[in-house]
């Protein structure tokens, strides 16, 4: 930004440059204006009438409201006035007193020619004369001459003009110390202003508010903002912040563009203070906002100057207006990135200088790659004239390039020093990711979209992160959020673990609100799981399920977490049970599951489809694991990617098989027809077999050498594709439904591994561990070297995998642990000691994690009940709470 040597000095300097010429009205378009010659005598002979008939082009047409130096004439006769009025030759004469104000001199005047009070202007030595001012005041000397310029008839905005008039003379006013109520009268002469703003007319709306430009209201505000007094300061603050706030609020979405000139005005003058001050911030992010929003002007599309290295245009905001905001915003980030490796501050980039970077280097970048023209590839530097259409941008895009460079390599430094935090936190010292990272992801998501304007610094961006992966993953586990806009980690996923990808995925599906009031509310028959389960979940509409879920069972008293990881669990095995025939299980893996492409057999077969959909989504909301994945077929097909025959395997190995050896035959022997395969399949539906094409006349195409590839990916596609199409397209639907954004339900599935969501919706695959299980276990009433407690672990070591899962059900309402084991629980576990007789069994709180037992009177007495509750009919369905 310019430096002046004072704030005050650059705010009048600019007022008074900017309203040398034509200040009040459109420059030179106005050949209907009346311009008023008005001489002022002490006689009024003929002589003295004729001696006032100037030529056209030597009435002064200066207007600049400048009363600080106002000196008082001594008091002297009656003076009269001589009109005349230019384009018509007619002569008017007025008396005068020098105490008459100059509106009421504006008032004969109107009386006696009709020219309109608001829209004549007196011009006294170059000077305007405000309203209030008495001639006295305004040092006006006998024999003096004053022009009368009634240029407004040209403008189509008078009132607003008048408004904005009125405001700068109590601004005015406010500099010399006087009008104590013009504190009030500037804010409301403003929004006055304001509210005559067109609202249907954009282009009548760009000459509304150029008027506070032309004007030098803009300077005049500023001038008054950095007054030493104290009062005039609060006003100006407060009715700039005023007219920001109304760019947003007051002003139709249309015209917001119409404001961007202002507040870049606004801008530059406050901007000579330092760039510390908080109007100053306050106008800055406003106009990052407005450009943001609206765009820049395309300079340069009108045409270029080759030869001066120039180009030309016009608009509102035009390309290079904005970059030396982004260099100044680029130097703050690099000193504050600085500032933030320093460990003993905790001083970082400021959320207001990331937030206006993003702002101005939005557009910025969407004018390089417009106008440069780079045909859909990237920059390659040093620019050469000949390889773009408007070389007169080079100096911009290597810019830009540079300031990519510097905050890549500060970034890799700050990051860096990440990894060795990381490696103290290890240790068990200190803390990992300090408050002073909190924006490193929001800047490095800026940079990724500076680096791909730029030949080879994708690559080089993208190289550092996988450097960085540990500090990356750490960043986005402290401090990515739902509000950010995470797409651009999980396009490269390979810079980050699974982790980090299940916290960025998360992210996706709304969070579990805890107040009863929002969640959408089920009472279901356990003996009716699915069917009711079906009711309330199809049914319900999207944004009813976002909030969470409220889960009881009919005839039981039990509420809460647990009673609902129970109904996950339970409704799971409902929807992948091989008899609803819903989903098949794949041969080689019983826990993998893709559509039946006979699901038909069910009218509502669809419907249920968008129902798991819907069920598999909450169930990862809710962040339960339900001991169910998917094959690799159904998972490529949810996240829109092809399928091959590597991919079939585990879903049809008997086809896998057979497909392999097809392709490995002997060319002679398969081109010999010996097989008699053509371009077909057999398929069953309702219990009947029939012929399906695999493509049009495939009955007649026999099988061969050069194309057994093309037969073998059709009986792929058909098998596992074609088939369940819509089965498939149901279950995403369902699916998108309760994701935050419905049109990121792909973008999901393609964020992850296959392992990723195995490990989200199974949990983990290990043994339960017995030591982990203890480690992890607080007590109530007991004391962990009670003989109970001893016996309890000692019979519980020695139980079978699945009577532990059905223990730990029992106990939680989770059967199947998260990765990392019960560590990854929402709680600690707990055993309590009851009061109740020894021949009652084992109870549990599954919302709380809290299992109660009296003190059996021997192991073997403890040990027969634990037995009794591992049973999976009896520990499934306890409807314990």
């Amino acid at each position: 930004m310019p430096t002046v040597d004072s704030s005050v000095d650059a705010a009048h300097h600019r007022l008074s440059s900017k309203r040398k010429l034509d200040d009040y009205g459109p420059p030179d378009d106005d050949a209907s204006s009346d311009l008023v010659s008005v001489r002022m005598r002490k006689d009024c002979s003929p002589a003295a009438v004729n001696s006032s008939n100037h030529a056209p082009d030597q009435v002064p047409r200066v207007r600049v409201s400048d009363a600080r130096s106002a000196e008082l004439s001594l008091p002297g006769s009656r003076l009269q006035f001589f009109v005349r009025m230019i384009s018509e030759g007619n002569t008017i004469v007025i008396q005068a007193n020098h105490t008459d104000t100059v509106r009421s001199l504006h008032e004969r005047i109107q009386e006696i020619s009709g020219i309109p009070v608001i829209e004549q202007r007196l011009i006294y030595r170059g000077k305007q004369l405000q309203w209030e001012q008495s001639l006295a005041e305004c040092s006006i000397q006998n024999d003096a001459g004053l022009q009368l310029v009634g240029r407004m008839r040209s403008t189509e905005h008078p009132l607003a003009w008048q408004a904005i008039d009125d405001m700068v003379s109590t601004i005015w006013q406010l500099m010399r110390g006087q009008a104590p109520l013009g504190m009030r009268s500037i804010k409301c002469k403003l929004l006055d202003f304001l509210k005559m703003t067109p609202s249907n007319d954009s282009e009548s709306a760009a000459g509304h508010l150029q008027i506070l430009l032309s004007s030098s209201a803009t300077a005049a505000l500023v001038m008054l903002y950095f007054s030493p007094i104290v009062r005039n300061k609060e006003a100006a603050d407060e009715a700039i912040r005023h007219f920001l706030n109304s760019c947003g609020t007051m002003l139709p979405k249309p015209i917001h563009s119409q404001c961007a000139p202002i507040v870049l005005e606004f801008c530059k003058l406050l901007g000579t203070s330092g760039n510390d001050d908080p109007l100053y911030l306050l106008c800055r992010s406003t106009l990052g906002s407005l450009v943001e929003s609206v765009g820049i002007s395309r300079v340069g599309t009108k045409y270029s100057d080759r030869s001066k290295g120039t180009c030309s245009g016009s608009g509102l905001i035009v390309f290079r207006e904005i970059l030396p905001f982004v260099r100044e915003l680029a130097n703050r980030l690099l000193r504050d990135l600085a500032s933030s490796m320093d460990s003993t501050t905790s001083f970082g980039p400021l959320v207001a200088d990331v937030r206006d970077f993003a702002a101005f280097l939005l557009p910025l970048r969407g004018a390089i790659v417009e106008q440069v023209g780079f045909l859909g590839r990237p920059v390659s530097l040093p620019l050469h004239e000949s390889a773009y259409e408007h070389p007169c941008y080079g100096e911009e895009v290597e810019f830009l390039h540079v300031i990519f460079s510097d905050l890549l390599k500060k970034m890799d430094q700050c990051l860096k020093k990440m990894e060795d935090y990381l490696r103290i936190k290890k240790a068990g010292e200190g803390e990992n990711v300090g408050p002073g990272c909190l924006h490193y992801l929001a800047i490095l998501k800026e940079l990724n979209g500076i680096s791909r304007l730029y030949e080879g610094a994708e690559e080089q961006f993208w190289d550092m992160l996988r450097l960085r992966k540990a500090s990356i993953c750490a960043l986005v586990m402290k401090y990515a959020n739902r509000s950010d806009d995470n797409k651009w980690i999980l396009e490269h996923k390979e810079v980050t673990d699974f982790e980090a990808r299940k916290h960025l995925v998360m992210l996706l599906l709304p969070e579990v609100k805890e107040e009863y009031e929002e969640l959408h509310e089920m009472l279901i028959d356990r003996s009716q799981i699915l069917a009711e389960s079906f009711e309330y979940i199809a049914h319900a509409e999207p944004e009813a399920l976002h909030g969470g879920l409220f889960m009881e069972f009919k005839n039981e008293e039990a509420t809460g977490p647990g009673v609902l990881r129970e109904w996950f669990f339970l409704v799971c095995q409902e929807i992948f049970n091989r008899e609803n025939a819903l989903f098949v299980a794949c041969p080689n893996d019983q826990r993998r599951f893709y559509p039946n492409p006979a699901s038909k057999v069910d009218p509502l077969h669809l419907e249920y489809f968008n129902f798991s959909g819907r069920v598999i989504a909450l169930a990862l909301m809710h962040k339960v694991q339900v001991g169910v994945v998917f094959d690799r077929v159904f998972f490529l097909q949810l996240r829109g990617s092809y399928v091959y025959l590597e991919d079939i395997q585990d879903a049809d190995p008997e086809l896998y098989s057979s497909c392999k050896k097809i392709l490995e035959m002997d060319t002679e022997f398969i081109d010999s027809d010996e097989l008699g395969l053509t371009f077909v399949t057999e398929v069953e539906e309702l219990g009947s077999r029939k012929i399906v094409e695999l493509c049009p006349g495939g009955k007649n195409m026999s099988v061969n050498s050069r194309n057994r590839k093309e037969y073998v990916d059709l009986l792929i596609q058909h098998r596992f594709v074609t088939s369940t199409t819509e089965q498939v397209c149901h279950f995403a639907h369902g699916f998108a439904d309760i994701l935050c954004n419905s049109r990121l339900q792909r973008f999901f599935f393609q964020s992850l591994e296959l392992e990723d969501l195995d490990s989200m919706l199974y949990g983990s695959e290990s043994e339960i561990n017995v030591k982990d299980w203890k480690a992890h276990t607080e007590y109530n009433g007991y004391k962990k070297t009670d003989p109970q407690i001893l016996w309890f672990w000692q019979i519980v070591g020695k139980m079978t995998t699945e009577q532990k899962k059905v223990l730990l059900f029992f106990w939680t309402s989770v059967k199947y642990l998260p990765v990392d084991g019960f560590r990854g629980l929402a709680s600690r576990l707990y055993i309590y000691k009851s009061t109740e007789s020894y021949d009652r069994l084992p109870s549990s709180h599954t919302c709380f994690y809290r299992l109660c037992f009296p003190p059996y009177p021997s192991k073997a007495v403890m040990r027969d009940r634990l037995r009794i509750i591992t049973q999976e009919h009896v520990g499934c369905s306890f409807g314990t709470w």
